[in-house]
Parts: C-alpha cells; sequence; structure tokens
C-alpha cells in the first residue's frame, strides 16, 4: 500500500486529495495536512470584502467531506518535512509518513516585506478569508470618513488579478452609494505597463485595463516600489519618476509571496525564494517522490522588468498541474514512467463589479498558441456562476476539469447576453 500525504487544502490541494483517492482506490491510503479546517473560495474575497458575500456564503468544513470520501484529514499546519525518511511532522508533533508527498501549501504572504504594510498595520488584505473579513470591517469604518483610496501590489507580487479586480470592485461599490466623488482612487502596481499581470499582457489587455481606468477616474502608478506605509501615507519610488507621498484613508496591497517555511526549509527542493522547483511532471528537481502544485512552485518569469514582478498560477493552471501529479503519481506505482504534463493554461474571469473581463492564454506565458481579453457584463454573470458551481462540486468531492466547464459556460452565457443586446 503506497501512503500519499497532501499539504494544503486550498483549491489544488483539495482538488488533489478528491482525484487521488479516486484514481488510488482503496488500495492506498491518502492523508491531507493543512493548517486550517475550512475551506473557501479564494477568487471571491474581493467580494467578501466589500460586504457582497458573506464568508460562510464561500466556505465549508474540510473534515467530513474528506472523511466521506476515506481520506485522512490532519488539520494542523506541517513543521518539517524530512525528505530521507518520508516524513512530515506537524507543529502539533504529529509526524505522518509518507511514499508520495503532493505539496500544495499556497504561499507565505511577505508582508513583512515592506515596512508597514499588511493587515494590523496600515494596509488591508483580501489573500485570505480572515484578512478579506478585516478588509470589511475596516471599510465599513472607511465609508463614515471617506477619503483617498491607494489599491494595488507591492513589489514582488505574482498575483495582480485580485488588486485589479478589487479597484473596480471598490469604484462601482462607491458609485452605489454616492461616495465615489469624494473617494479618488490610485492603482499601484511593480509591473512595466496596466496590464502585464507578470505574464507580459494578454491579447489588449494593457489597452483595455487602461481604458477602464480613465473610464473610471482611477490614476495609476507603474514600475512602482512601496518603500514605506505609514498611517495615512505611502511612501512610493517609481522607476523614473522618483520618489513621492501618497495620502489614503484606505488601503489594499497584495504581498509579495515566499514559499512557507516548512518548505523553504528542505535542503534542494526551492530556490532563493522558497518556491519549488519542478520539472515537466510536477516533480522536484531533487526527489523524485515529491510533487508540487498551485502557487508553491517556482516558475521564472516571462522577461526581466525594472521591479521585479511574479508569475500568476491561475485556477485552470492549478487544475493542469493537479491532474499530471496525479497521473504520475499513479504510474510510478504501478512501476511506470512518469508522462503526464500539465499545459499550464490560463482562464480568468474578473469582475469589475457591474461587467468584467475574461482572459484567455493558451498556455500562460508566451509565445501563446491563443490569447484574448474580452469585455462584458456576461463575465461578471459567469463568475458569479461559477462560483456556485465549483463551491457545490468540491463539497460534494467531485473531480472533473472545472476550470473547462468554466469556460464552455462563460461561452454560453456570453452568446446569450449578446443576443439580448
Amino acid at each position: 500500500m503506497a501512503k500519499i500525504v497532501i499539504i494544503g487544502a486550498s483549491t489544488g490541494g483539495l482538488s488533489a486529495a478528491y482525484e487521488m483517492k479516486a484514481a488510488a482506490g482503496p488500495d492506498h491510503e491518502v492523508t491531507v495536512i493543512s493548517d486550517t479546517a475550512i475551506f473557501h473560495f479564494v477568487p471571491s474575497n474581493p467580494w467578501v470584502a466589500v460586504g457582497w458575500r458573506d464568508g460562510r456564503d464561500i466556505s465549508f468544513p474540510l473534515k467530513p467531506r474528506l472523511e466521506k470520501k476515506g481520506i485522512r484529514f490532519i488539520p494542523e499546519a506541517a513543521s518539517t518535512i524530512n525528505p530521507e525518511k518520508g516524513e512530515v511532522t506537524t507543529i502539533a508533533g504529529t509526524k505522518v509518513a509518507y511514499d508520495y508527498l503532493i505539496l500544495a501549501t499556497g504561499p507565505k504572504l511577505s508582508f513583512d516585506e515592506v515596512d508597514g504594510l499588511g493587515p494590523g498595520r496600515n494596509t488591508v488584505s483580501v489573500c485570505t478569508l480572515d484578512h478579506a473579513e478585516a478588509a470589511f470591517t475596516e471599510y465599513g469604518k472607511f465609508l463614515n470618513d471617506p477619503g483617498p483610496i491607494i489599491v494595488g501590489a507591492a513589489q514582488g507580487a505574482s498575483c495582480f488579478g485580485p488588486a485589479y479586480e478589487f479597484a473596480f470592485i471598490l469604484d462601482s461599490d462607491l458609485r452605489k452609494k454616492r461616495l465615489r466623488r469624494k473617494c479618488p482612487i490610485t492603482f499601484i502596481t511593480p509591473e512595466p505597463y496596466i496590464g502585464h499581470m507578470g505574464v507580459s499582457g494578454i491579447g489588449d489587455s494593457k489597452g483595455l485595463l487602461e481604458h477602464e481606468f480613465r473610464q473610471r477616474h482611477i490614476n495609476w502608478l507603474t514600475n512602482a516600489r512601496i518603500k514605506r506605509v505609514e498611517k495615512g501615507r505611502m511612501l512610493v519610488d517609481a522607476v523614473g519618476e522618483g520618489e513621492r507621498e501618497i495620502p489614503f484613508k484606505y488601503s489594499m496591497i497584495i504581498p509579495a509571496f515566499k514559499g512557507v517555511d516548512a518548505v523553504a526549509s528542505v535542503e534542494g527542493l526551492c530556490n532563493p525564494r522558497g518556491f519549488v522547483s519542478v520539472d515537466e511532471f510536477q516533480r522536484s528537481t531533487r526527489y523524485k517522490n515529491i510533487y508540487a502544485i498551485g502557487v508553491c512552485i517556482a516558475i521564472a518569469p516571462p522577461e526581466p522588468t525594472p521591479v521585479p514582478a511574479g508569475v500568476p498560477k491561475t485556477g485552470f493552471m492549478i487544475e493542469g498541474m493537479v491532474r499530471a501529479a496525479v497521473q504520475n503519481i499513479m504510474a510510478s506505482i504501478r512501476g511506470e514512467p512518469a508522462s503526464s504534463r500539465a499545459t499550464w493554461n490560463a482562464i480568468c474571469l474578473a469582475d469589475m463589479g457591474d461587467t468584467g473581463v475574461a482572459f484567455v492564454a493558451l498556455p500562460q506565458l508566451p509565445p501563446r498558441n491563443l490569447t484574448w481579453a474580452k469585455k462584458g457584463g456576461w463575465v461578471h454573470l459567469a463568475k458569479a456562476a461559477f462560483e456556485k458551481y465549483f463551491l457545490r462540486n468540491m463539497k460534494k468531492g467531485v473531480t472533473e476539469p472545472f476550470y473547462e466547464r468554466m469556460l464552455l459556460d462563460a461561452v454560453k452565457i456570453r452568446k446569450i447576453e449578446e443576443k439580448k443586446d
């Protein structure tokens, strides 16, 4: 009997657990180790931060779902990984042996790399459900005394989509509340241009997003490095423009990511930022029985930029990684060579409050076979529909290509909406 252990239980980890158990059957043991007992749908966090969703709408407890599928669940954060022994130790001292290990830890949020950045300091975040709920609390206070807003990402960030979404969602919500004229919005990013998103743009993302910013009177600053955040003011250094101090009463900034400590501390497993180095089969380049999926893997940027900007790992991309890792582990168990490769395609539905933009990049990094960006109210509808569909099926433990379905549903909704017009 093979023992397969998965660290992490978010989009990648939970999907991997379901698919691994379905493929392995009763003859092999699947265990999930997680630092949280709750699954939540991360793409909905910007909605939570303005009160358009309640945290209970987008989350559910993991234990009953996993155990119903015959998957052992340990709600304890991993503390150390010993590849030589094939063993994971949790912070509670629980030791879990493995023959195969799948790392789906997500990132360590590096707020500490910028003085004054992050929840409990001077900015809010939508990276986790707790952060999004805290951001909503701060937003409620802000509405009683509105003023300038800063939204964006810190240098080294690799998750730009939520920052763009949140800027547009705030604009939409404030207009509905008739407060927008009191709240100038500035978007700050390390990207070399608006719409770069760490992947050299997608279709006409630059022109499209710049147009939307102009239409909504959102100012922006690119090639920007946040030097310090104090209460009510942010010191920013933009390449070619020098340092400037920008005032604010509310600010949401996505931080740079690093690998979590338990993973980053394993000798030879990661790059200097703590991200796992993998081959084309999602295997560690050093430990052939360790696989990694999602945000925790190392992907080199497609081009150098004046200010560091990382590469995002989208849901569709993660879905392909999960499938490749599961199939290659099963091949190894059968004594066969690895052969499954993730496509690393990207499909993203970015909500803009009252409309949205769909981005498709096949593959995610250039040169691409297909790339386009389309705006329309159908995107807003499609993302809301996908949220319900995804949560319903993850609760049931259904394993299927969710993001392929999302693309097909988005196309259908777009056609329906175009006929109405």
